[in-house]
């Protein structure tokens, strides 16, 4: 059998080890640590427009305190992108709140602002205005930010930006991460970059930023004894990973551009079939760091992403059906939702296909070869 292609693999390429090593021979092999804060530091020069960064366990920790310091509590709404892993919803539920789902708009894939309103208005119809919104860049693929914010604004309600697939996207130029109340990373072992796991917080104010750090670290009082105040959690990232993630911030740019050529792979292969789409930036407007290359292909020609999903793995090639909606969830079922029937259908026709940043011309080859026995035999 080949070797395994995977989707999205992790892909040193830094000085991780350089970094790791360090925390070792310094004894910092701790929560905390030199690496933690030169870590925070990097994604605040990365991210610029004047962000704070907290270093944590991984990005549902971070929607999860986000959540928190929006003032969300049990029985409150939380509004959320249905399109999107269960990460981003979950977090909700940890706190006892209400997930109200927003279904997608068809350029974006992302939450639909006429939806988002139209849900808004009816909640508060019914006595309870959404305490939050939790939107989501799917894959990558920046949300419609100028909409989705005058919406929260005119309602004055908060946006937690999920932002764990698209670190490196910009929308009008503005580094993704940065257009929420509070925004989220996450750094798992498939993302653009990765600290094996991990993810982090990004608010707009060093007092935010602290009292996030607070919550995260046991929520532990000033005081030369154990003493607490507030349930807090254990949510901090350790100082080894934190190294493997200042290893990476040095190729995080590479490593965009290398997962855009892997789409523009596709773009190319695709440009030739018939009744095949593949998931694309809507206008200039929007940079996507293609973290996930997705194609929808029509029914009509005899062909189905279920095919070509069994066709790849044959052949131990990895790819994935695009996430299934929240609201179709079981789980989730009992929950408000407010659908467009966007994201049914793209879950119905779409298919992830391998994006990893470490693909080569071999691994190309090897795709392409299974799309032509597929589509052209």
């Amino acid at each position: 059998m080949a070797e395994k292609i995977w989707l999205s693999s992790p892909h040193m390429g830094g000085r991780e080890q350089v970094f790791v090593n360090e925390a070792f021979d310094t004894n910092w092999v701790a929560p905390l640590g030199p690496n933690v804060t030169g870590f925070e530091q990097d994604l605040e020069t990365y991210l610029g427009n004047d962000s704070f960064v907290g270093a944590l366990s991984s990005g549902t920790a971070a929607i999860h305190l986000a959540l928190i310091l929006s003032g969300v509590e049990a029985g409150d709404e939380v509004i959320c992108q249905s399109f999107t892993f269960s990460a981003s919803a979950n977090p909700i539920r940890y706190l006892g709140a209400i997930p109200i789902f927003v279904d997608s708009e068809r350029e974006t894939w992302n939450m639909c602002p006429e939806t988002l309103e139209e849900a808004i208005k009816d909640r508060i119809s019914k006595g309870k205005k959404p305490r939050a919104i939790i939107a989501v860049h799917l894959y990558g693929m920046p949300f419609k930010a100028d909409k989705i914010q005058a919406v929260a604004k005119k309602y004055d309600i908060p946006i937690i930006e999920d932002s764990a697939e698209a670190l490196g996207s910009t929308f009008n130029g503005q580094k993704c991460g940065t257009f929420g109340d509070i925004g989220i990373l996450s750094f798992n072992g498939n993302k653009i970059i990765t600290t094996s796991g991990g993810g982090a917080i990004v608010t707009k104010t060093a007092i935010l930023k602290d009292k996030a750090i607070f919550l995260a670290t046991q929520a532990r009082d000033q005081a030369p004894h154990y003493q607490h105040s507030e349930i807090g959690y254990n949510y901090r990232l350790s100082n080894i990973c934190a190294g493997i993630g200042r290893g990476q911030m040095e190729v995080l740019d590479k490593h965009i551009k290398l997962r855009r050529g892997m789409h523009d792979f596709y773009l190319d292969y695709f440009s030739k079939i018939d009744g095949v789409t593949v998931f694309n930036e809507p206008n200039q407007n929007y940079f996507s760091n293609h973290w996930l290359s997705a194609i929808t292909m029509a029914s009509d020609n005899g062909k189905s992403v279920e095919g070509l999903r069994l066709a790849l793995e044959a052949q131990n090639i990895e790819s994935r059906p695009l996430w299934k909606p929240m609201h179709l969830q079981p789980v989730f079922s009992p929950f408000p939702s407010y659908e467009t029937g966007v994201s049914q259908l793209l879950f119905e026709t779409g298919l992830c296909l391998p994006s990893g940043s470490n693909l080569e011309e071999i691994h190309k080859k090897r795709i392409g070869e299974v799309f032509d026995d597929y589509f052209l035999l």
